[in-house]
């Protein structure tokens, strides 16, 4: 199955992430300016209808680089946000869970890209410090953010709503109030936290996007590119261990969608090309068992 569905969007399973694109720690400008714009026109030359992005990354960075490269944008083109934080002078992330500060980071989005209308925007949830740790979920504020979630998508800014570090809990407690047509959370071989969440997507039908599927890109050592048996696969292949590890993500399930994120026009070509990797069942197999 090549192809999956956000909400009323078709996307192939394997798209763009722009998290790379800004400078050092999601923040600044690029260090490459002119391979930024040319990763992602690239991305559209590669048959890539799916970007992810937000307002926070960079701030402002990468959504103004994917309008500079890409507007007017193609008429297949899902762009997809997050809203749920910002950031401070120095870097640093910062909460912004308020209803109130949902709709205007919709909003800001929707300014920087230069469009109407978004086809999903995730809730992030998020409280401050790493953005990468599991948060929990206020059970009084979440009702309210999920109301200015609708509100947005009645009023046509955005035609579907994703979440974005939550548990199984918490997205059954969003389909008891409304339609949720992503769901991104950290996934990969060696962390399979999520997997409940992935096989509840699976049950409903919802767009899971996995972050991360090649392990934390802020930490030193990556269990998973250096996992022996995706090192032993890819070896086999012909291929690199990223390559390896994300097309078993992608054998989780027909509606796991990819974004990796890269700065190189390079990197994005060899991520493309997943798609074209079929592993053996008993190599699938072992790499199932691996986690």
């Amino acid at each position: 199955m090549d192809t999956f569905t956000i909400g009323t969007h078709t996307v192939g399973r394997v798209g763009f992430g722009a998290m790379q694109l800004p400078g050092p720690g999601v923040f600044g400008p690029p260090r490459d300016h002119d391979e930024a714009v040319a990763v992602l026109r690239r991305a559209i030359e590669l048959g890539i209808d799916h970007i992810d992005t937000a307002q926070f990354y960079g701030p402002n960075v990468s959504n103004e680089l994917i309008r500079e490269a890409l507007h007017p944008y193609p008429a297949n083109l899902t762009l997809v946000s997050k809203v749920g934080a910002t950031r401070d002078e120095q870097g640093g992330w910062v909460a912004a869970q308020q209803p109130d500060e949902l709709r205007r980071s919709i909003e800001e989005n929707l300014s920087a890209l230069g469009v109407d209308r978004l086809a999903a925007v995730n809730l992030r949830v998020f409280s401050g410090g790493d953005p990468n740790a599991p948060a929990d979920v206020d059970p009084e504020l979440f009702p309210r953010q999920l109301e200015a979630m609708v509100a947005a998508r009645d009023e046509g800014l955005i035609d579907g709503i994703g979440l974005s570090s939550v548990s199984a809990d918490h997205l059954r407690m969003a389909l008891d109030h409304t339609e949720v047509v992503c769901v991104q959370n950290a996934y990969n071989l060696v962390d399979r936290t999520s997997q409940p969440l992935l096989d509840l997507c699976t049950e409903h039908g919802i767009a899971f996007v996995p972050f991360f599927p090649l392990g934390s890109g802020f930490t030193a050592d990556n269990p998973v590119l250096g996992h022996p048996a995706v090192v032993r696969e890819a070896g086999r292949l012909g291929r690199t261990p990223a390559q390896v590890a994300l097309a078993w993500t992608l054998s989780l399930a027909p509606n796991v969608l990819l974004i990796p994120g890269t700065s190189s026009v390079a990197h994005l070509e060899e991520n493309t090309a997943v798609a074209d990797i079929t592993l053996d069942a008993d190599v699938k197999a072992e790499l199932d068992a691996a986690g």
